[in-house]
């Protein structure tokens, strides 16, 4: 299988996105096995009205990161490549490919109480809650996926400030709205 790792394309939301992540979250439900707390849809796809990647981000809360690479193997039979923390300390990253080689998943692991969990969960709540700030966001990815088509790296660094910004103005509006 020859992967595709560069390519950078940005794409109108797709209602069925959601109904692509119900499917995969069971699965990943089942591999994790009492381990897992609750199964999300994050990243961009889980935001409607905005162009993304479409690539399903789905964070799991697990009670035990470490028995997350004893389950390594029921993960990596749902098609997964194993990735380990991959630059996130006690993280456990997985990614899956389709027959073509496109990325299709990211499986982002962390145990409860990681402040990366309310992360993830703050932007994508105040994004949904925010159609400016998510319209604005959207108009980014588009404009950093023409100028970067063949350069990953370029289009995450051009997004950084924009989500810096906006992850803080939603820590602190998802702490008011959550109570936490």
């Amino acid at each position: 299988m020859t992967v595709n790792f560069f390519k950078v394309e940005v794409v109108p939301h797709n209602p069925n996105w959601q109904n692509v992540f119900a499917i995969e979250s069971k699965q990943i439900a089942l591999a994790f096995k009492e381990n897992v707390l609750a199964v999300h849809h994050i990243g961009s796809t889980a935001i409607p009205q905005i162009y993304a990647k479409p690539i399903i981000d789905i964070l799991v809360e697990v009670k035990d990161i470490t028995q997350v690479d004893e389950q390594s193997l029921a993960i990596q039979a749902l098609g997964y490549e194993v990735m380990g923390e991959y630059g996130i300390p006690n993280r456990r990253f997985f990614r899956k490919h389709n027959e073509a080689g496109m990325r299709t998943h990211h499986i982002h692991t962390f145990e409860v109480g990681s402040a990366h969990i309310k992360r993830h969960l703050a932007f994508r709540d105040y994004m949904i809650s925010h159609s400016e700030d998510a319209q604005k966001y959207s108009d980014l990815k588009r404009e950093l996926a023409n100028k970067y088509f063949d350069d990953i790296e370029g289009y995450m660094d051009g997004k950084d400030g924009f989500i810096k910004d906006i992850e803080s103005k939603a820590l602190e509006w998802w702490a008011l709205q959550s109570g936490r």
